[in-house]
């Protein structure tokens, strides 16, 4: 049978024809429905979403930075400020298929820039990531922008934009308490971006991070704003829908005082150590060295590497936070507080007396005196004067453990004081647990003894011991200590003041503790400072202390000249004055100083002179308490906003 050709004319059989009709029909049907269902889907299910992709191709948000809050001290010395300079910046990721170095040799025919700025920038490099825009020099002067500019054609991917930069003045003065912003790095944008605050940090490239920079950033960075403008296909901006303006960050006003803090730290000249000075009746922190300094101008720009190995490998340590993070013993100052522990547990009396023989023997083991001298009777008021060790290596044998941990615990030791600055370290108030925990050893007698001259396994912090000799002038009423005085709204000078109310009261009898200063009185009376303080107008209560580095072997005598320089006592001296009426208690440690008469009371003295009396050998004026100055006003200098012009530079 001859097959049907449906293209033949002839063919009259229009079934075939008709259903491959229909199967057109049906085809053509089905084709419009999806497309009726698509458009029905993108122009009703999903018209949101495309409006906004439509109206985002045709806006683009500017971040706005916020102006960073200002740093001052209490009488209005500017620590922290703000200035505008031009940067000029690399986007890695837009120079195209040159490398690196030909860019960067190129560039140094137009602006300058030395091996130091291109190590600093490999720094960053490293540490911000790779795809972010990174200065390869900062501070541009008016000549190197123009010149950069009449050639900015010839680089692509390089700019030059006005930026705020972060500025401290007093340079070295009080760097280890005000602390630096830096750039941010990529461990902390992702930290950033955890916490789900890209949006606080919109614009901004910079971050605190040590110190009140660190501490306070929530309040000193300011919340950002934006600017939303129309552009082209191109990119290119028409015109500004809407802008949000910035709010600048909190100002903050410290408490403390930069020429007392000048005085002390004149006085370290080139040792290292801390000292703290605080107002016990409020917890001011009115000084807060750390020796040696450093200048945090360094950091928010970039440190470059030789200057970073300078000061991060210096046998000083100038990072390091003494005053809060270095941990020691505390030797002799630990005494009036064992001495008020013992009043306190009913274990001594004022008048008790122990023969000190220069030497004290716990069943078979002999503990020496420091000086190896016998001092013959002793009271409580002259164990303290004299600072006897027998005295209160038999006190800590008679308290025990048991009974002195707990008892220093409520003065802070070991413990973190609370400071409004990051990275104080609790240091160590030991007990049987912890020495179980740490060593898998059982508690010996001879451990509580050590500890009741402040040896043996005590470690603590500078600022502990600061803290609880405030709390011990102020008679056991606990302020928590603190850097920041007030906050400041930029926009309506409005106040907050801080930490107003006591922590706490320790329970204590007023005799007990009036016996105890009674006989800090006669350390600088009478007693191991004596000399230092001789004909000072001011009732000064104090105790020195000395505190042993490497063990010495009970047989043998210290001997500084035969032992290197770090391996030397460190000196301490704490103390209040006026003692009747406290308005400062200060706390010093000279490290490897030697003995805490010698090395540590004379900066403390000089502290207390400034506050007390006006006095000072750096032709300071004196405290604004002395003059009677009133507080400075609120208003702090605001850095002019850059022009329309800068900021679209800036873009």
């Amino acid at each position: 049978m001859k097959p049907l050709n449906t293209l033949d004319p002839q063919t009259t059989d229009p079934t075939v024809f008709r259903k491959r009709v229909g199967i057109a029909v049906i085809f053509v049907f089905i084709c419009f429905s999806l497309l009726f269902l698509r458009l029905t889907y993108l122009q009703l299910i999903k018209q949101h979403d495309y409006t906004a992709a439509a109206e985002s191709n045709r806006t683009v948000s500017i971040p706005i930075a916020a102006t960073r809050g200002l740093v001052r001290d209490r009488n209005g010395e500017m620590l922290a400020q703000n200035y505008w300079a031009y940067s000029l910046d690399i986007d890695l990721n837009k120079l195209g298929s040159r490398k690196l170095n030909d860019v960067l040799d190129d560039l140094s025919t137009y602006v300058t820039i030395t091996k130091s700025d291109r190590r600093r920038f490999q720094r960053l490099r490293e540490e911000i990531g790779r795809l972010d825009s990174i200065p390869i020099r900062t501070q541009l002067t008016e000549e190197e922008v123009a010149r950069f500019v009449a050639n900015r054609w010839r680089f692509p991917g390089v700019n030059v934009s006005p930026n705020q930069f972060r500025y401290y003045p007093q340079k070295n003065t009080a760097s280890h308490l005000i602390g630096y912003i830096g750039r941010i790095s990529l461990r902390e944008q992702n930290a950033i971006k955890a916490e789900g605050l890209e949006n606080a940090y919109a614009g901004l490239a910079s971050i605190g991070k040590v110190g009140i920079e660190r501490s306070y950033e929530t309040l000193l960075r300011g919340t950002p704003g934006s600017s939303t403008l129309e552009v082209t296909a191109g990119g290119r901006p028409v015109r500004n829908l809407n802008m949000t303006e910035a709010t600048t960050g909190t100002n903050i006003e410290l408490s403390i005082d930069l020429n007392l803090q000048r005085i002390a730290e004149a006085a370290f000249k080139k040792d290292t150590g801390a000292a703290i000075a605080i107002d016990p009746k409020t917890g001011e922190v009115l000084a807060f060295v750390s020796a040696p300094t450093y200048d945090p101008n360094y950091f928010p720009n970039g440190i470059d590497p030789e200057t970073w190995e300078v000061l991060s490998q210096s046998p000083s340590k100038p990072l390091l936070n003494r005053a809060a993070r270095g941990l020691y013993p505390i030797g002799s100052t630990f005494k009036p507080f064992m001495a008020l522990a013992g009043l306190e547990y009913g274990i001594i009396t004022p008048k008790t007396s122990v023969n000190d023989t220069g030497e004290f023997f716990y069943f078979g083991h002999r503990f020496r005196d420091s000086t190896g001298l016998p001092k013959g009777m002793v009271d409580l008021r002259r164990s303290i004067a004299i600072s006897s060790d027998v005295y209160y290596y038999w006190l800590a044998s008679e308290l025990g453990i048991a009974r002195i941990e707990p008892f220093m615990k409520q003065w802070g030791f070991g413990q973190l004081t609370g400071l409004d600055i990051v990275g104080e370290q609790q240091g160590n108030l030991p007990n049987p647990e912890w020495k179980k925990k740490r060593f898998n050893q059982r508690w010996f007698p001879g451990d509580t003894i050590n500890i009741g001259i402040g040896q043996g396994y005590i470690q603590f912090t500078l600022l502990q011991l600061a803290h609880a000799t405030a709390s011990l002038a102020n008679r056991g009423v606990v302020m928590q200590p603190h850097l920041v005085r007030r906050t400041i709204d930029p926009q309506t000078g409005k106040s907050e003041w801080l930490y107003q109310t006591p922590i706490k009261t320790i329970p204590l009898k007023k005799a007990n503790i009036e016996a105890v200063i009674n006989g800090m009185v006669d350390v600088t009376t009478t007693g191991t400072a004596r000399r230092i303080f001789e004909n000072t107008p001011y009732k000064v209560a104090g105790k020195t202390g000395t505190a042993q580095v490497v063990t010495i072997a009970q047989d043998k005598k210290y001997d500084a000249k035969k032992l290197a320089r770090e391996h030397h006592d460190h000196a301490l001296f704490v103390a209040f004055a006026p003692a009747d009426n406290p308005k400062i208690a200060v706390a010093v440690l000279k490290e490897n100083g030697g003995f805490g008469a010698q090395a540590a009371a004379p900066i403390a003295k000089a502290m207390l002179d400034y506050w007390i009396l006006g006095r000072n050998d750096m032709n300071l004026p004196a405290p604004a308490h002395l003059r009677g100055a009133p507080i400075p006003s609120a208003d702090f200098p605001v850095p002019p906003k850059a022009s329309p012009a800068s900021q679209g530079a800036a873009r």
